[in-house]
C-alpha cells in the first residue's frame, strides 16, 4: 500500500502576498522544508529559486504571489492558481497571516471542520455551544475538491448582518489547502481566500485575504482584522493542545457527516499523489452529497 507524501508536489502553493516583494527586493521564505528566495525585478516580474540552479514558477493574481512546487525542472505548471470569482485582476482589501505549530494535514482539517465552530469560537459577537442547530447541506465535486452549494446564509451573526439583505452563501475547498467562500447579497459581495502553506513537518502557514465590493470597507477594516486575529488565534491554542496528544500518533478517528469533508480531503490527497505516481489525469472521487451536522 502507497503511502500519501505529507506535502503535494506539481500543484500550486500560495507564497505570500504581493505587496510584501518590493521591485529589487529580495524574500526569503521556507516552503516544504526548502529554503526558497523570491526576487521582484524593475518590471514587477516575480521569480523563485532555491539554491543557485533551480527555479520554482510563479503566478502573481489578485494580489497575490503563488509558486509551482514541482517535482523536477522538467513539470511544467499544471491546473490553475485559485482566484476569488467576481472580482477579476483586483488586489485584495485585507490580509491577515498566523503560523500553526502541526503539519498541513491537521492544519486543513482544523479549516474545513464545520461542527468545531461553536465550540473554539466562541465569542457574544459570534456564536455560543448553547444554542447548537441542526445543518444540512449539499456538497458537490469541484477542482480538485468539493464545493458546498450557494443557499440562504440562515444563521447570520454580527458581520454577516452588516452586509446586506439576503445573504446567500458558497464555500469550496481545493487541494492542497484552499477554502474560497462568497458570501453575495442583494447589492454587495464580500469574499475571502484561505491558502493553508506548509513551512516544514512541524509548522504550517494560514493566510486569509479579503475581497469585497462594500464601499464602507475600510472604515470596518481594523474590526475584521481583530476578529480574525481573534479567530486564528483560538485555532492556533486547539492545535498547540491538540500536539499533545497527537506526539504519540494515535489513529485518526473520522466518523459520521460532520467529518465527511477530512475524510474527503485525504481521499483527495491520496488520489492526487495516485495520479502523479502513474502519470495519469486526476480523477475526483467526491461525489454529491447531503451532509447533516450540528453547530
Amino acid at each position: 500500500m502507497t503511502t500519501t507524501p505529507l506535502f503535494l508536489r506539481n500543484t500550486w502553493y500560495y507564497a505570500l502576498p504581493g505587496e510584501q516583494l518590493k521591485p529589487g527586493q529580495l524574500l526569503s521564505k521556507i516552503l516544504l522544508n526548502e529554503p526558497i528566495v523570491f526576487s521582484r525585478d524593475l518590471s514587477g516580474t516575480v521569480f523563485a529559486k532555491q539554491g543557485e540552479t533551480r527555479s520554482y514558477p510563479t503566478c502573481e493574481v489578485q494580489g497575490n504571489i503563488w509558486i509551482y512546487m514541482s517535482n523536477d525542472d522538467t513539470s511544467p505548471p499544471s491546473g490553475s492558481v485559485p482566484q476569488v470569482p467576481g472580482f477579476g485582476n483586483q488586489s485584495y482589501q485585507a490580509v491577515q497571516t498566523i503560523r500553526f505549530p502541526c503539519d498541513i494535514n491537521h492544519a486543513v482539517v482544523g479549516l474545513i471542520d464545520p461542527a468545531h465552530i461553536a465550540f473554539v469560537h466562541q465569542a457574544w459577537w459570534w456564536r455560543s455551544p448553547k444554542t447548537l442547530n441542526e445543518v444540512v447541506k449539499t456538497f458537490e465535486p469541484s477542482l480538485y475538491g468539493f464545493t458546498m452549494k450557494r443557499h440562504p446564509l440562515e444563521q447570520q451573526t454580527f458581520f454577516y448582518r452588516l452586509i446586506g439583505r439576503n445573504p446567500h452563501i458558497e464555500i469550496s475547498f481545493q487541494l492542497p489547502g484552499v477554502r474560497i467562500e462568497q458570501v453575495s447579497t442583494e447589492k454587495h459581495m464580500v469574499c475571502n481566500l484561505t491558502a493553508i502553506t506548509p513551512i516544514s513537518e512541524t509548522e504550517t502557514e494560514e493566510t486569509t485575504i479579503f475581497y469585497t465590493t462594500l464601499p464602507w470597507f475600510p472604515v470596518l477594516k481594523p474590526l475584521l482584522l481583530w476578529f480574525t486575529r481573534s479567530f486564528l488565534n483560538q485555532d492556533r491554542e486547539i492545535l498547540i493542545k491538540q500536539q499533545m496528544g497527537l506526539k504519540h500518533n494515535p489513529p485518526l478517528t473520522l466518523v459520521g457527516d460532520a467529518d465527511a469533508q477530512s475524510r474527503w480531503y485525504y481521499r483527495l490527497k491520496a488520489e492526487f499523489a495516485r495520479s502523479q505516481m502513474q502519470g495519469r489525469p486526476f480523477v475526483n472521487p467526491i461525489q454529491e452529497q447531503t451532509l447533516r451536522w450540528r453547530s
